[in-house]
């Protein structure tokens, strides 16, 4: 019984639970709706104000927009009435203007009509004048005629001969005045360029004073008596035959006293020989094995002083950045000569010339000074290889990779290929420079004979030429002229003449003076 009582207050106490939350949900909802329903009616009355103010807002701007409407009406009607005075105004003093203008026009018109008059009465005028003129050219042409008619018949030449007669006189005295005038012109500039040039070259020169030695193809050995004939050429010659063979060099053994002489064209063999030869007669032991081994050790020391030669001159030049087998062609040039001069002492001065003679002209002073050394490198192997040796000059150069401009004034320093370089010209002008000082190289006689001769006959060949001399070693030509046939311009076109055909023909180190001596000589007899 108390677990049955128990039990149903329990179920009492949940339902009553469950009617209190069935009830205040009931509660809370009904109260919900009624605060809706206010809210609502709230709303209503809201919108119902919003709607009675938009509409007085409606109206207000409605009134606003007709305002305005009105008070834009009567500023445009205002502003159409305004603009309307001011076009009036301005088509009153546009019509004010044309009114001016056709005044203008008009007065413009009467003036016009009253020149008109005037010019047709100065036509009136000229044409009056042009027929009184042209009568007068009539009666003047007939006078003409009458003169020339009359000065025929005086001079008895017709208008053709005098007319002839009359040209050849102006043109004699053009000529004469044209001549005048080049000799002039050319006396100007011949006096400012020798001056200039001169000038730089006698600034060259004397800052390059090199030593000029002459050098033969013969090399005299000195003997401390007689008896060392004897051994030099050795039993049954077998000494004498072996140094001739081992060395390439002829050995001259004459009646000189205390002396062989030594006689090769190759220069480096020549001094080989004559070291060998100086020190077989030092040691005084004299037999083919001992001359083969000084002949060795002579080579050799040639060899060192080729080296050392090479290398002085590129220091001496100051000339840098040359391959170690350019140099050794360089030494080689020490034993060579051209018409007895130092080939390798030549080639210092050229580069010398050439870099001071680029300074004065605004050339590259590097690229001359560099083909100035090298010019004549191919002069080293010119036994070994054909052709000019300045075109082997520019081969070898090409060969060891050295600059264009360098190769080409070397193969152009003889005119083998023509020169197109600033450098070239100065490299051939320093070449003749050094090539062409007093004792810098000898010349053969009959060379020489032959180029005095072809002078003089280039001489005499010229119409009006009495005599030619050759003067000063053929550096100066005298012509004497016959003064009946050359007159003293013709003297100067004879001279320019004679100058440009022994340029053709003739050969020549340096420059050669022409002279042209014109004399007149007047003879009497007083009895």
């Amino acid at each position: 019984m108390p677990h049955v009582g128990v039990s149903v207050l329990q179920i009492a106490v949940v339902l009553g639970a469950l009617c209190g939350a069935f009830l205040g949900y009931f509660l809370e909802h009904f109260f919900i709706g009624r605060r809706l329903i206010e809210e609502r009616a709230q709303l209503q009355a809201l919108l119902h104000t919003q709607s009675e103010e938009a509409q007085r807002l409606r109206e207000q701007a409605l009134r606003e927009a007709e305002e305005t409407r009105r008070k834009a009406l009567l500023d445009a009607r205002e502003e159409s009435i305004r603009l309307r005075a001011e076009i009036e105004n301005e088509n009153r003093e546009k019509r004010a203007e044309l009114q001016r203008l056709e005044r203008r026009l008009a007065q413009r018109e009467e003036s016009l009509d009253r020149r008109a008059e005037s010019i047709d009465a100065q036509a009136r005028s000229l044409e009056q004048r042009e027929e009184a003129l042209a009568a007068a050219q009539r009666e003047v042409e007939t006078l003409r005629q009458q003169q020339v008619m009359e000065l025929e018949r005086l001079s008895g030449l017709t208008r053709e001969e005098a007319r002839a007669t009359f040209l050849h006189l102006v043109e004699e005295e053009c000529r004469h005045e044209a001549a005048r005038r080049i000799r002039e012109i050319e006396e100007e500039a011949r006096k400012e360029g020798l001056q200039r040039a001169r000038q730089v070259l006698v600034d060259a020169i004397q800052r390059c004073a090199v030593e000029q030695t002459s050098e033969t193809t013969v090399s005299v050995v000195p003997l401390p008596n007689d008896e060392m004939k004897g051994r030099i050429i050795g039993r049954e010659g077998r000494n004498i035959r072996a140094f001739e063979t081992l060395t390439g060099v002829d050995l001259i053994i004459d009646d000189t006293p205390e002396a062989v002489v030594l006689s090769c064209f190759d220069p480096v063999r020549r001094e080989i020989a004559r070291i060998a030869l100086t020190n077989l007669i030092i040691d005084g032991r004299i037999h083919p094995g001992r001359i083969e081994e000084i002949v060795h050790r002579a080579e050799q020391e040639v060899e060192e002083r080729i080296r050392e030669a090479g290398e002085r001159a590129v220091l001496e030049t100051g000339v840098t950045g040359l391959p170690a087998e350019i140099v050794h062609l360089l030494g080689k040039l020490k034993y060579r000569t051209s018409y007895g001069q130092n080939v390798l002492s030549h080639s210092i001065e050229v580069s010398h010339l050439c870099g001071l003679l680029a300074a004065e002209v605004g050339a590259d002073i590097q690229v001359a000074k560099r083909a100035g050394l090298l010019h004549d490198i191919g002069k080293a192997v010119d036994f070994e290889m054909e052709g000019p040796h300045a075109l082997i000059s520019g081969e070898i150069l090409r060969r060891y990779h050295e600059s264009e401009a360098v190769a080409h004034a070397a193969e152009a320093h003889h005119h083998d290929v023509e020169p197109t370089s600033m450098e070239a010209h100065l490299v051939i002008c320093a070449d003749q420079i050094s090539a062409s000082r007093p004792g810098a190289r000898r010349e053969a006689l009959e060379t020489y004979v032959r180029r005095v001769k072809a002078l003089e006959e280039i001489g005499d060949s010229f119409e009006g030429v009495e005599k030619t001399f050759a003067v000063q070693a053929g550096r100066e030509i005298r012509v004497i002229v016959k003064p009946e046939k050359v007159d003293d311009l013709a003297a100067m076109q004879l001279a320019r003449e004679m100058a440009r055909r022994i340029e053709e023909q003739v050969e020549y180190p340096g420059q050669i003076k022409i002279t042209v001596i014109r004399e007149s000589r007047a003879v009497d007899y007083a009895r």
